[in-house]
This record gives structure tokens, C-alpha cells and sequence, in this order.
């Protein structure tokens, strides 16, 4: 029953549409131009192309798109070791080099300086580069940085 009403619907749209594309030359002249005639003729023909279409999706049955259900995925924990790294401003070396004077500062920088160690600025200033030079200075001296009594021990033998 149902596929006979498909197609008489098919065979209904077929023969309205073959009639206006049939009647659109029997216009009268001056009324339709021939612009006007073919836009009337595009018109019916995309409206028997839409309804064809229509009609096989229908019997074709339209693929439909299922998406996947969601799924869960329990986070992993990542632990990252915390590095420990301490601020050459926070050492022994640092502390105490900012406890001389500015002017002393600037003469340790400058000896270690004419003696190889230090590359940067003389500024009086402590940062990575003064620290590297005091550390390689104190290490060919045979002593350490590990305490604030041995720090003052080294910037006292390059000030004296």
C-alpha cells in the first residue's frame, strides 16, 4: 500500500512538473520574456530533482551517524621529582659577598679578574658569573664554599 502511494506521488510530481516546463513556451510572448521562462524552467527543475532525491533517501534509507558512546579514562597521577636548587643569591657565598661594602666588592671582582676567573663586569655585583669565579677560585685554593666562614676566608685573601 505504501510503496503504491510512493509512486503515485513520484508519477504525480513527474506530470506536474512536465507540464509547466511544457506551458512556459505556450506563455504569451509578450508577458515571459525568455529570462523569465527560464527562470521558471530552473525553478521547476530543481524542485523535481529536490523531491527525486527526497524520494531515494526515503527507500535508501539515509546512513544515520551514531557516535560512540563516551568513555571514562581514570587520569594518571605523574610525580615529578622536585629538583632542589638553590639561588647562588641564597649560598654562603652570596650572603656573605653582600656583606662587604661596595667598593670592596668591586676589588674582589677585579682580582679575580687579573687572575683569570672572572669575565664579567666589574660592578659589585653578585650574580652566576661571580659565583662561578669565586667557586673556581676557592676550589684551586683547596677550599670550599660550603659555609659562610670559609666564604668570608676567600673574599678576605683576595682583598688582603
Amino acid at each position: 500500500m505504501l510503496l503504491s502511494v510512493m509512486n503515485a506521488k513520484t508519477t504525480l510530481i513527474a506530470g506536474l512538473a512536465a507540464l509547466s516546463i511544457a506551458a512556459v513556451p505556450a506563455t504569451p510572448a509578450l508577458a515571459w520574456g525568455e529570462k523569465e521562462q527560464g527562470f521558471v524552467a530552473g525553478v521547476a527543475t530543481a524542485v523535481i530533482v529536490d523531491e527525486l532525491l527526497k524520494n531515494r533517501r526515503a527507500r535508501m534509507g539515509a546512513p544515520v551517524y551514531v557516535a560512540p558512546a563516551p568513555t571514562y579514562v581514570e587520569p594518571r597521577t605523574v610525580y615529578v621529582e622536585p629538583r632542589h636548587t638553590t639561588s647562588v643569591y641564597a649560598t654562603p657565598a652570596g650572603r656573605a659577598f653582600q656583606s662587604y661594602s661596595a667598593s670592596e666588592r668591586k676589588a674582589i671582582q677585579r682580582k679575580l679578574r687579573a687572575w683569570g676567573y672572572y669575565r664579567g663586569g666589574i660592578d659589585g655585583a653578585f650574580g652566576p658569573s661571580t659565583y662561578n669565579a669565586v667557586a673556581a677560585y676557592a676550589r684551586d685554593e683547596g677550599t670550599s664554599l660550603a659555609t659562610s666562614a670559609n666564604a668570608y676566608g676567600v673574599y678576605d685573601g683576595l682583598l688582603y
